[in-house]
C-alpha cells in the first residue's frame, strides 16, 4: 500500500487510517450509539491486516473507552501501528463535557491517554477543538513541552481556522491538521487547504463519507430510526432538504462506481484522497464486514474526469 509523509514528521502513513470514534460506544454526549467491543477488536485487526498503519482516536470518545479498546486491539501486535489521539475535551464525574487548554489540564490528559493506551509515547497528539480560543497559545505551548519531554512524537491540531493555525505556528510548527471533509462538506477548500499546502502541514480529513451518509447504506428510514443519542440526528446534511439531495448524489455515485466495481463509500473516500492537499482520510467502521467494504479505497484512484463528473453533478443539484 502507498505510504505518504505526514507534514513535517517522519511518519509515513497509509492513505486510509482507522477511525475509532464509534468504537467508544454509547452513553456519552456525541456518541454514534451503542457498539459491541466484540465487533470493534476484530475490525481493527482486519484493517491492520489490510495494510492500514495508523489509528485515530481521542480521549473524548466513549470518555476514554475508545483508547482502551485501541490498547486491547494492539496488545502484542507487531509491527505496532501509529496511534494518534487528542486532548482539550474534558469531562466531570457526571460525564458532562467541557473544554480546557490550560497547561495543567493538557498534561493531565496526556498522562491519562498514555495510561489508557498502555503506551510510552503518543505518535501524534492533537488539540481536539480550538476552545477556549483565548487559551490556544497556552495549550499549544504545553504540547510543545510534551514533545520536548518525549511523551509525544509530533503535535497537531483539529478543527482550527487559518488564523488559529497562524497563532500556533508562531510558537512551533504544526505537523498536521484534522478537518472535516467530504463531497458534501467542502468549506475548507477555499482558505484552509491553500494554507496547509503552502506551509507543509499534513492534512488527515475526518468524515470522508460524511458520517456514513455517503456509504450507500443510508436511507431516510435509517436516519429516522437513529437512536436518541446519535449525534448525526442534528447535522444539516441528515435533515431536509439536504438529506434528499445527498441521497440522490449517493445514487449517482453508485452508478458511477459500477464502472470500476466500487461502492458509493469507496468513491467518496477516493474523492477526498484525490485532492493534493490531503495526506490521509480517517475512516470509521464498526465491523469486519464494513472494513471489507472500504479497504480498496486506499489503492483505488478516481480519474480527473470522474472527479469532475462528481463535482458537476453536485453543482447541478445545488442550482436545481
Amino acid at each position: 500500500m502507498e505510504l505518504r509523509q505526514l507534514g513535517n514528521s517522519d511518519l509515513r502513513i497509509s492513505p486510509i487510517g482507522i477511525g475509532a470514534w464509534a468504537m467508544g460506544g454509547g452513553g456519552w454526549s456525541g456518541s454514534m450509539g451503542p457498539q459491541d467491543d466484540g465487533d470493534s477488536l476484530p475490525a481493527i485487526h482486519a484493517a491492520l491486516d489490510h495494510g492500514m498503519n495508523w489509528i485515530d482516536t481521542a480521549a473524548l470518545y466513549g470518555l476514554g473507552h475508545s483508547e482502551e479498546i485501541v490498547a486491547r486491539a494492539l496488545a502484542g501486535r507487531s509491527p505496532r501501528p501509529y496511534v494518534f489521539t487528542k486532548c482539550e475535551r474534558v469531562w466531570d464525574d457526571d460525564g458532562k463535557i467541557g473544554a480546557s487548554l490550560k497547561a495543567s489540564s493538557i498534561r493531565r490528559e496526556c498522562e491519562g491517554s498514555l495510561w489508557r493506551l498502555k503506551a510510552d509515547v503518543i505518535d501524534l497528539y492533537q488539540i481536539h477543538w480550538p476552545e477556549p480560543d483565548e487559551d490556544i497559545e497556552e495549550g499549544w505551548t504545553e504540547l510543545v513541552r510534551l514533545k520536548e519531554e518525549g511523551k509525544v512524537r509530533y503535535i497537531g491540531v483539529s478543527n482550527f481556522s487559518v488564523s488559529q493555525m497562524k497563532r500556533a505556528q508562531a510558537i512551533a510548527p504544526i505537523t498536521s491538521l484534522q478537518p472535516p471533509y467530504s463531497i458534501v462538506t467542502r468549506e475548507i477548500e477555499n482558505e484552509i487547504f491553500p494554507y496547509t499546502y503552502q506551509n507543509k502541514i499534513g492534512v488527515i480529513v475526518y468524515s470522508p463519507m460524511s458520517a456514513g451518509l455517503l456509504t450507500g447504506k443510508m436511507t431516510k428510514e435509517r436516519v429516522a430510526g437513529f437512536s436518541s443519542e446519535d449525534w448525526r440526528r442534528n447535522l444539516p446534511n441528515f435533515q431536509e432538504p439536504l438529506l434528499s439531495r445527498n441521497l440522490e448524489l449517493v445514487e449517482f455515485l453508485r452508478e458511477l462506481g459500477r464502472r470500476d466495481g466500487k461502492s458509493p463509500g469507496e468513491l467518496a473516500i477516493a474523492w477526498t484522497l484525490a485532492n493534493p492537499a490531503v495526506t490521509g482520510a480517517i475512516v470509521g467502521f464498526r465491523s469486519v464486514k464494513q472494513v471489507e467494504g472500504i479497504v480498496s479505497a486506499a489503492t483505488f484512484r478516481l480519474s480527473a474526469a470522474e472527479v469532475n463528473e462528481i463535482d458537476d453533478r453536485l453543482r447541478a443539484q445545488v442550482v436545481a
